[in-house]
């Protein structure tokens, strides 16, 4: 009996060794989770941000990682569904034990996952979302480097005197983002004395937009200004020019992608005006020529689109801005991390990045206020129209 109890000993004692070694060796990689849309109306949109993501943990860890380790993406597919990315959310903290996370690109995604960062305490960098509630809601967790619709919008402020806008209607994803873009981008119009027709919506998941645009097109508007993902865009754009309209299209959030526009819509795109907040087509216009140049020639050594750095870039600012922030805390701890975000400072691809309360008194959000640039296509070519 006392040898095979010596045996059961011996074999827990190897076992508990065991676990303990497999522990120590997990903890030599600092764990940050990265919540995007991989699969589903989002899908390239979510990839490009991750890919970038990759090329930033890259350069950081053949710089020797942070606080002496190598940092690891936990990468999860939230399959550009709200219910998804809260449970993506909660596998990422409790069973990967990330102190921080990145994500989770559309607003809905992103909104749906924050309840899950005030449950457990741990922050979330957002590369992406630009509705209102989600610095403004009162969630302590959340750090965005991507613009708000009320940024972008203000950003448009300037440039609307040059644009010949004298009415517009809209047509909008009918998420967070899109209602929220057009309720910002509509104050700025009657601001400004440009009045506000239609406000059309589209589902996520819609091919047809036909019926909407032939009520735009029977008003007496200039101007379309619309918002939703570049797939979806680009249906738009073909079906508009279908339908015959002339009016002037604006597009906004960010999300467009330029030349996959020139790519798969063709001459339906000639003529469109877009804000997005990197200027990929003009480094030495960027706010960080030498980073820019860096992180395009990854992309390109990597075999990627170029069509995708005007959303990868935000991958690569969001990862880099977590590492600066854990590199800050000396410590790989959420309640660390999130005390280091509001001192982090760095000079992103698309400007500097530090972050600014928002929100109700004592539960504000972090905001970095990135740059806003129009650029149009003319004649299959990106252009910074000179206003």
């Amino acid at each position: 009996m006392a040898k095979h109890t010596d045996f059961f000993t011996t074999l827990a004692a190897t076992a508990l060794l065991s676990a303990g070694l497999l522990g120590h060796a997990g903890a030599q990689t600092i764990k940050i989770g990265v919540n995007e849309p991989l699969t589903g109306p989002f899908a390239a949109s979510g990839t490009y941000v991750v890919n970038g993501a990759k090329i930033a943990a890259d350069e950081i860890n053949a710089k020797g990682g942070v606080l002496g380790k190598k940092i690891e993406l936990i990468i999860e597919d939230n399959k550009s569904n709200p219910t998804e990315a809260a449970a993506v959310a909660e596998k990422l903290i409790t069973a990967d034990k990330v102190p921080v996370m990145m994500g989770a690109w559309g607003s809905s995604l992103t909104l749906a996952v924050m309840p899950k960062l005030m449950e457990y305490k741990v922050p979330m960098v957002v590369e992406t979302s630009s509705s209102g509630k989600i610095t403004t809601s009162g969630n302590p967790y959340i750090f965005r480097i991507s613009p708000p619709s009320a940024v972008e919008a203000a950003a448009f402020k300037n440039i609307l005197p040059k644009m010949s806008v004298k009415k517009a209607d809209f047509l909008v994803i009918n998420n967070d983002w899109g209602r929220g873009s057009a309720e910002d981008f509509g104050k700025t119009l009657k601001a400004d004395n440009v009045q506000v027709g239609l406000v059309e919506t589209m589902d996520q998941s819609a091919q047809d937009m036909s019926a909407q645009l032939s009520k735009i097109k029977a008003t007496d508007s200039d101007t379309i200004m619309v918002t939703t993902a570049v797939e979806q865009l680009t249906l738009l754009l073909k079906q508009a020019t279908a339908l015959g309209i002339k009016k002037q299209i604006i597009t906004t959030g960010g999300s467009q992608n330029p030349d996959q526009l020139i790519d798969q819509a063709g001459v339906a795109a000639n003529g469109t005006f877009h804000l997005t907040t990197f200027a990929p087509w003009y480094p030495d216009d960027t706010p960080n020529p030498a980073a820019t140049k860096y992180f395009l020639g990854e992309w390109k050594k990597r075999g990627f689109n170029f069509a995708g750095a005007t959303e990868s870039f935000r991958g690569y600012d969001g990862i880099r801005t977590i590492a600066a922030a854990i590199e800050k805390a000396g410590k790989a701890e959420p309640e660390a991390i999130t005390a280091a975000l509001w001192q982090t400072e760095l000079m992103g691809l698309n400007g500097k990045i530090k972050f600014e309360k928002q929100g109700p008194a004592g539960k504000e959000s972090g905001q970095s206020m990135p740059n806003v640039y129009l650029i149009k296509i003319d004649n299959a070519k990106v252009v910074l129209p000179k206003l």
